[in-house]
């Protein structure tokens, strides 16, 4: 443990690779990883399982010191898992930067945002990488995780770490080395994890891409190399597009069966799915949520952009998604119309604000959307329930607003006219759902086996939305 105690790392010997290659062999090198949320924070555990010492780093100062108390705020890290981590001492996080030299393996698990104008903003990886590049030494090895446009690792990690190597003399490739390996954590999915999901790797050099495979290696079963960081940063893309691009068409399939009438999409999906081969499920919603779906398309769209081409397809069904809140908003403005309560009266309770089911990540939940939506059309008395987050709040008018939460009862439905069924959670009543909401709107079909008043339901793709 001297080395997480601050001692210096021990030169490397000549041939730097094959030093690099014995201490993650011997499980003697020591691992950073930058950014201690959703991708960071279950990584770290996944290697200090392994007994490797961990350094984490994260810029806010509660979350350090929560997982240096050995309190979890990640839902697929076990809590007893990171406190004998901490407790065993391999691993421990920091809030600067000042300790990354002793990290001979550097993970950057940063956010990738848009701008307001939907274009990249790396700002993020490059002040990672500004501060990483400042205690830079022979010998390290550093893996952007980061979803991102292709060129990024080349484009923008690549020159920062030069500017820094070329003073010592050191060569990409040879002293030091950097690789891009997409990261494929799918919140709260407890069969396939960062154990056992295989992953994709492209480094600058082909040194780079077996020694970052080799660190790989050392927690994930099954590796992928590819010739060049470009071809894995497109391939992450390539996965998420791939999901916006089905769910954009299952969601105008449920607007289309709407108006039609006396067509379900659900039955219709569901009948496609019997087929063995040729088709892949994806259900209709309020809309897509998380870190990457909702951002994906932008970052391939702006790259195309520089090189005169327009991604029409996939922007459109990027198109096609963000539309859904305002399609629910519809729905929701109809039931209150059936309701004996004016507009500016009315009572809606959100059933559910995470992004997906059974986890507490709100991130670019469709909940948001669809609340901005009613406070312009005049709803006012918005509330939520759900038994994964305990405090959610929206963007209204460019201000932050916390959104009144209740749990949920037969008391809480009742005291509403409308219910939103926005997310699925498998905690949810959804019998005293159906028996106590005077009117419910089902974004996610998940009353279907259950007995409800028709008059009282209306179910998105089912032709009475």
């Amino acid at each position: 443990m001297s080395r997480m105690n601050g001692t210096a790392p021990p030169a490397p010997t000549a041939d730097v690779q094959d030093h690099l290659a014995t201490q993650l062999t011997t499980r003697t090198a020591t691992i950073g990883v930058v950014g201690l949320g959703y991708v960071g924070l279950p990584l770290a555990m996944a290697y200090a399982a392994e007994g490797y010492n961990v350094l984490g780093i994260d810029v806010s100062e509660r979350i350090v010191d929560q997982l240096n108390r050995g309190v979890n705020h990640i839902e697929d890290v076990d809590d007893e898992e990171l406190a004998q981590s901490v407790q065993q001492e391999v691993f421990r996080a920091e809030s600067t930067y000042a300790s990354i030299g002793e990290a001979d393996v550097v993970f950057i698990c940063v956010p990738t945002p848009v701008t307001q104008h939907k274009d990249p903003d790396t700002a993020y990886i490059e002040q990672a990488t500004e501060a990483i590049a400042q205690h830079l030494r022979p010998g390290q090895l550093l893996i952007l995780k980061s979803t991102t446009y292709p060129d990024t690792t080349e484009g923008v990690v690549q020159p920062i770490l030069e500017a820094a190597a070329a003073p010592q003399g050191l060569t990409l490739g040879e002293d030091y080395f950097l690789a891009f390996s997409p990261e494929r954590v799918d919140p709260g999915n407890k069969e396939f994890t960062t154990a056992n999901t295989p992953v994709v790797v492209g480094g600058v050099t082909e040194a780079c891409t077996e020694v970052a495979a080799l660190a790989l290696e050392q927690i994930v079963g099954t590796v992928h190399r590819v010739s060049s960081p470009k071809v894995a940063e497109m391939e992450k893309l390539l996965e998420n597009i791939f999901r916006s691009v089905n769910i954009a068409l299952v969601n105008e399939l449920a607007q289309l069966c709407d108006r039609v009438g006396g067509i379900d999409i659900w039955e219709v999906v569901e009948a496609a799915g019997t087929k063995p081969f040729g088709f892949m499920k994806f259900t209709p919603g309020p809309g897509i949520g998380g870190h990457c779906i909702p951002i994906d398309p932008y970052y391939l769209s702006w790259l195309a952009r520089k090189y005169d081409f327009e991604t029409s397809f996939i922007t459109l069904a990027a198109r096609i998604n963000e539309e859904m809140p305002f399609y629910v908003a519809d729905a929701v403005m109809r039931a209150v119309a059936h309701s004996p309560v004016a507009l500016k009266d009315a009572r809606v309770l959100l059933l559910g604000v995470s992004f997906k089911p059974n986890v507490a990540d709100t991130r670019h939940s469709p909940a948001e959307r669809v609340v901005q939506v009613l406070r312009k059309r005049g709803v006012t008395h918005i509330s939520y329930t759900d038994p994964h987050v305990s405090e959610y709040s929206v963007t209204v008018n460019g201000t932050r607003e916390p959104l009144p939460g209740h749990p949920l009862t037969a008391e809480t439905l009742a005291d509403h006219d409308v219910a939103i069924l926005l997310t699925n959670h498998a905690a949810f009543d959804y019998e005293m759902i159906a028996a106590h909401a005077p009117m419910i709107v089902d974004t996610r079909n998940a009353l279907r086996d259950i007995p409800c008043d028709e008059e009282k339901l209306v179910v998105l793709g089912s032709g009475s939305f």
